[in-house]
């Protein structure tokens, strides 16, 4: 065995010393590279789709960035009411929010072409514009002035026209009628003599009992069941004209994703890709059911709006947004013009390929089912 003189003794004694200054500095460091973030949204707790969607999307980032990034998810009035979202994203309350941009029209009207406008892109043209058609590009450019950054983070696709209290014949059954209806589907109502009355989804159910709204949309059979709407009113329209495809959108502090490393950046932008799919696939998979309860089990009856009331709401329609077109600022009118244009160009490939699909596919011919 080696004998150890005083320099072999001083030298492990001061090794042993730096090793215990770096074990007790690791530590420290390593909790501050686990991050804490809120995200607020604007549904009420554990709405199926909507409010599930969000936790799923909080949870893929928490659990893809091992925990660097913990999101914790607040529902609607438990941080930040409902429709406030937005704001509690740019003052710095919360660092994220999953609602819809539609709800902040009173920040620009060029928010409701990135969830949805009247006749306007279902889910699958509302992708392919805001990845591919220059719509995301646009949007950063709308949110850039309130610090935000913001992605597709989920869609419910074709949405239903809504619950009403009585049947709609012409569109004079409109006319007076006090609606739920929000972004540019409640400007074309109030063309056709609707009062339009914008609430958070948690409250629709108590104004529609209470008799403050004669008529609501909200989105479609899996969510509207949920809600209990069919205990108030009976009588359900299609189809959703209003919103063909309706994006949600995750919202971030622009300031605080700026201090994330690269690659955390880049997960969460996705993770919104992810839930934006999966979300879709979602209300894909339990509309059908969920209408089916609504019918056999609740005696729902559902109805289809009659041609000339769609033509008219059409007509409405393409006023609301030549409008936009015409007196919208700026950044309205840029995003309304590449929009429109989009609209015409992926409409032709649409009706000779989605559209002209699912009516061959509807003709009468044997098949198993």
């Amino acid at each position: 065995m080696k004998k150890l003189n005083r320099r072999d003794l001083i030298a492990g004694a001061a090794a042993a010393s730096a090793a215990a200054a770096v074990s007790t500095i690791a530590k420290p460091a390593l909790a501050q590279s686990r991050l804490e973030w809120k995200m607020v949204t604007s549904w009420p707790k554990g709405l199926p789709g909507l409010g599930t969607g969000a936790e799923r999307l909080a949870k893929r980032i928490t659990d893809l960035s091992g925990g660097r990034l913990n999101i914790k998810v607040y529902s609607a009035g438990e941080l930040v009411p409902a429709l406030q979202c937005f704001d509690a994203v740019a003052n710095g309350t919360a660092e994220m929010a999953h609602d819809a941009s539609y709800y902040h029209l009173s920040k620009s009207l060029g928010t409701a072409f990135f969830t949805a406008v009247p006749f306007g892109l279902n889910a699958a043209e509302l992708n392919a514009w805001v990845y591919f058609g220059g719509g995301q590009e646009l949007w950063d450019n709308l949110y850039n002035d309130f610090g935000i950054q913001a992605y597709l983070a989920g869609n419910t696709g074709v949405q239903m026209a809504g619950w009403y209290r009585k049947e709609i014949k012409s569109l004079d059954d409109m006319k007076g009628l006090k609606f739920r209806m929000p972004g540019q589907g409640g400007d074309v109502l109030r063309k056709l003599g609707v009062t339009v009355v914008n609430v958070a989804g948690g409250e629709i159910f108590a104004n529609l009992q209470s008799g403050a709204i004669d008529g609501a949309e909200w989105v479609g059979p899996y969510n509207d069941l949920a809600l209990g709407f069919y205990k108030v009113t009976k009588f359900y329209y299609w189809p959703g004209f209003h919103e063909p495809g309706a994006g949600l959108e995750c919202m971030i502090n622009k300031s605080k994703l700026s201090t994330l490393p690269k690659d955390l950046q880049e997960l969460i932008v996705n993770c919104c890709h992810a839930e934006n799919d999966a979300m879709l696939a979602e209300f894909n998979a339990r509309n059908g059911e969920a209408l089916e309860t609504l019918i056999r089990q609740h005696g729902v009856q559902l109805k289809q709006l009659p041609r000339d009331v769609l033509e008219g709401i059409g007509n409405a329609s393409g006023e609301v947004m030549q409008e936009l077109l015409d007196k919208g600022d700026t950044k309205t009118k840029n995003i309304a013009t590449n929009f429109v244009k989009f609209r015409t160009n992926i409409r032709r490939w649409t009706q000779i390929s989605d559209q002209a699909f699912v009516n061959a596919r509807s003709l009468n011919f044997k098949y198993p089912g």
